[in-house]
């Protein structure tokens, strides 16, 4: 399908400060000014035409873990939900710290992907926080930005040195933002629940005091970090001050996070067990206001998917994380519900934001860019069923939740990638 006319639907592209009702056009996978005469024609009345929703945290376990997910399936499960671009986290086996694997995950990306996918590589060395990956290589092999995702580099020498050499490569820094000491061996946020429940608490100052090294080196190198899944108010207040002062720091949030709390964790249930962990309703409502106010500019899913028998186990010795790629959008559109967002600032916050972080040339519906387009009803009514989830895949707390808008058509360089039946 080489050409396209999404007709009558409500487009929301903030990079062009456009929300109006209008048709777009699709031709050889591109924006087009005009109609082609031959072009397929997609009923969009009632609907909502925004630039293909991106996704800047995303682990896809492939290479070494296809058991849990892979390239094909997690880029099906990012379709299904109204992604066509996602950034992979480096933390596979072997890690994504050479040439050679980003190698790898470009060339299985272009035989199996539906969406776009985009490398991010190491800060360390097998993520050890030991040694510098050879950032240089991994510029060249096409990483779009570097992460020691899933780890946190405690070395604070290092990790300056390590902002300097992605200044040095235009390469924008992401950071997991954990202080192994204080965390220690914690497994859900330490607080009333933690003591009621009879687990190990983690801190909220775990997070908040790499948050605070990472603007003081932000700082003192003048180049971009990035903090990654942010969870607790004081995070939000240290980011909200440093931006103020024209600091180049910037923090994006999971829709869990801002949808549960660590009360949720009374169930015992492994699929609430996170990291970082679930905290405090206080903490929430710091999200929802630091999303808000644009403190934190970017909403994305970590989603981390793992085997049905590792989640089946006491839930101090499960594994964190959860996938989220299909939820993360209507649970976002509870933002747009609850008016805490704008239906054009939720987009901005999945679309022209974490493309200008990224620099990925994406994230628009301007003329001649790529045909990445997300249709999206924002009322139709549905239960998420994990069972028929397209990941390998079933680590989900939104299980049976009933949902409210979802992606109905994602099309990626202009091809239906997906659509709702």
């Amino acid at each position: 399908m080489n050409s396209l006319i999404i007709k009558h639907g409500r487009v929301i592209d903030p990079a062009n400060r456009v929300d109006e009702v209008r048709d777009l056009f699709i031709t050889g996978g591109k924006i087009a000014g005009t109609a082609s005469s031959k072009a397929d024609v997609i009923d969009a009345t009632g609907k909502i035409i925004t630039p293909g929703l991106i996704d800047i945290h995303v682990h896809l376990r492939e290479p070494g873990r296809s058991d849990k997910e892979s390239i094909e399936t997690g880029t099906r499960c990012a379709a299904r939900g109204g992604f066509t671009s996602i950034v992979a986290m480096p933390n596979t086996t072997p890690t994504a710290d050479n040439t050679g694997t980003i190698a790898f995950i470009k060339q299985r990306a272009a035989e199996v992907a539906c969406v776009n996918v985009f490398p991010t590589g190491a800060i360390t060395k097998e993520l050890k926080g030991e040694e510098l990956a050879p950032i240089g290589s991994l510029k060249r092999a096409g990483v779009v930005a570097i992460t020691d995702d899933g780890r946190c580099v405690q070395n604070n020498e290092l990790m300056r040195r390590a902002v300097e050499y992605a200044k040095m490569f235009d390469l924008p820094v992401m950071d997991h933002c954990q202080d192994y000491n204080v965390a220690a061996d914690g497994v859900m946020h330490e607080g009333y629940w933690s003591a009621a429940l009879g687990l190990r608490g983690w801190p909220a100052v775990a997070e908040e005091i790499i948050v605070a090294r990472n603007i003081l080196l932000a700082e003192v190198t003048d180049w971009h970090i990035h903090c990654q899944h942010l969870s607790s108010a004081r995070s939000v207040e240290l980011v909200r001050a440093a931006k103020k002062r024209g600091v180049k720091i910037s923090a994006e949030a999971c829709p869990h996070h801002f949808t549960l709390t660590d009360e949720s964790v009374k169930t015992y249930d492994t699929n609430l067990k996170m990291n970082p962990p679930l905290r405090t309703e206080a903490d929430r409502q710091a999200l929802l206001a630091g999303l808000a106010d644009g403190t934190i500019d970017i909403i994305a899913s970590d989603h981390a998917p793992h085997c049905t028998y590792e989640k089946q186990v006491e839930f101090d010795v499960a594994p964190f994380g959860i996938i989220g790629l299909e939820t993360e959008l209507a649970l976002s559109l509870v933002l747009v519900q609850q008016k805490v967002l704008t239906l054009p600032q939720l987009i901005e916050k999945f679309t022209i934001n974490p493309a200008k972080l990224l620099r990925l040339p994406k994230g628009t519906l301007s003329t001649g860019a790529d045909a990445d387009v997300t249709v999206i009803d924002p009322v139709v009514e549905w239960t998420y069923d994990v069972e028929q989830s397209a990941s390998k895949a079933r680590n989900s707390p939104f299980h049976t939740w009933n949902l409210k808008g979802r992606a109905v058509i994602t099309i990626v360089g202009g091809k239906i990638a997906w659509q709702l039946e």
